[in-house]
C-alpha cells in the first residue's frame, strides 16, 4: 500500500494512494509470452525423420514362437497358414492354445503400409493378445 505525503490545509492529514503498479506484472507477462513463443514450436511433431535400422541385440526366442505375417497384397498368414482377416481371433486361439499372454511376433513386408499395420495389431488387440513384438532385420551395429 501506498502513501502519499501532500501538502493539504491540514498537514497531519495522511492520504492513501490507490494506484497500482503495474511494471512488474507486465514485465512477467512478457517473460512468459517469450517462453511460450520458443517453446511452442519444439512441441510439434511434424518433422519429417528416416527412422534408422535396429542393432539390439538378438532377443531369446520361445520354444515355439507363433508368427503372424502380413503379406505384401495384405493377406495373413500365422505360420504356414493362410488366414482370413475375419478368422484372425480364431486361428490365433488354435494357435496358442487360448494362452493370451503368449508373445506373438509380427512380420510384414516393406510394402505393407503403417496404417496397415496398426489395424492388424488393432484386430489382435481386440482378440486379447497384448503382448506383440515385431520382427525385423538385424543390422551389425556400426562404431563410430
Amino acid at each position: 500500500m501506498a502513501m502519499r505525503l501532500g501538502s493539504r490545509a491540514s498537514g497531519d492529514d495522511l492520504e492513501i494512494q490507490h494506484e497500482i503498479n503495474v511494471t512488474p506484472f507486465i514485465d512477467v507477462i512478457l517473460v512468459l509470452l517469450i517462453i511460450f513463443m520458443v517453446a511452442a514450436p519444439l512441441a510439434t511433431v511434424d518433422i519429417g525423420v528416416n527412422l534408422p535400422a535396429s542393432t539390439a541385440p538378438e532377443q531369446p526366442r520361445p520354444d515355439t514362437p507363433v508368427f503372424v505375417t502380413i503379406k505384401s497384397d495384405q493377406s495373413l498368414a500365422i505360420g504356414d497358414t493362410i488366414v482370413a482377416r475375419e478368422a484372425l481371433a480364431g486361428a490365433l486361439d488354435t494357435a496358442t492354445n487360448s494362452h493370451k499372454d503368449e508373445t506373438i511376433f509380427i512380420r510384414a513386408d516393406k510394402a505393407v503400409s503403417y496404417g496397415e499395420l496398426m489395424e492388424v495389431m488393432n484386430a489382435m488387440r481386440d482378440a486379447g493378445y497384448l503382448k506383440l513384438a515385431l520382427v525385423g532385420l538385424e543390422t551389425p551395429a556400426t562404431k563410430p
